[in-house]
């Protein structure tokens, strides 16, 4: 028997949704009846080109601004709103060895893909502390295997997917389920911080560029954010109800 993802008249978080795997999640969870969506991003335009068919609570600003989660837990509060759904998903991509990492390069990495998670992940939780909810950590393969060269990011996208664990053992009693999802490859935005993959698509075309890394894919391709988005409502969604606490791999076979 076939359970729809049904989010009607559940309220959800989305942190990076202006683009890529956010903003697939924002779509879908709109697309399958969500009455409210709050959604967060540094690209307030991208956020503004969101066109949702339900209420929309839109957030420019930095996931690692503390200020930005005691106003609107604050707001929560005031408005006896409730949390049912979170996708704890913005991140940023960086590369480089790490004995030639600056701490700066890694403070940046740090202060968004794991303060800035745990920020969310942590207002979340209390949001949802009387009547219970869902989240998943959007962590990565290179959390999972090691592959040299994405220094912090990797190291940044292992932790999230331990404190997702963490957060699950804490929080089952409570009604609250916390997953992670580990994907592999997904042709998004985050390829245009890498000056490698810049002058590769410059030279062959972006399309060339992502097939050329997919080399190491069993598959032979990446992932789309759509797809990537699918797997995180489910996870979300009720008939997951019997799992938390797991790190999904969704990689097309690249730890193989």
């Amino acid at each position: 028997m076939t359970i729809p993802q049904d989010f009607s008249g559940r309220t959800a978080l989305v942190t990076g949704a202006a683009s890529g795997i956010g903003r697939a999640c924002a779509q879908a969870l709109a697309a399958r009846g969500a009455s409210k969506l709050i959604l967060i991003d540094v690209d307030g335009d991208g956020l503004g080109a969101l066109d949702l068919p339900c209420d929309v609570q839109a957030i420019t600003g930095s996931v690692a601004d503390p200020q930005l989660w005691s106003d609107l837990e604050s707001s929560l509060k005031a408005s006896g709103e409730t949390l049912d759904h979170a996708v704890v998903n913005a991140g940023v991509g960086a590369g480089g060895a790490i004995a030639d990492l600056s701490f700066k390069d890694w403070r940046r990495v740090m202060d968004i893909n794991l303060d800035g998670a745990f920020l969310t992940l942590s207002t979340a939780l209390r949001a949802m502390q009387d009547s219970g909810g869902s989240v998943v950590v959007v962590a990565s393969t290179t959390g999972v295997k090691p592959v040299p060269g994405v220094g912090p990011y990797g190291i940044s996208k292992a932790a999230v997917a331990h404190m997702a664990r963490i957060a699950a053992a804490e929080n089952a009693g409570k009604n609250i389920r916390v997953n992670a999802i580990a994907p592999g490859g997904v042709d998004t935005a985050i390829w245009e911080g890498s000056p490698e993959f810049v002058a590769a698509a410059e030279k062959y075309g972006r399309d060339a560029a992502i097939k050329g890394l997919t080399a190491t894919t069993p598959n032979g391709r990446f992932a789309t954010s759509e797809e990537m988005a699918d797997s995180i409502l489910y996870l979300l969604c009720d008939a997951a109800s019997n799992i938390t606490g797991t790190v999904l791999v969704s990689d097309g076979g690249f730890t193989l």
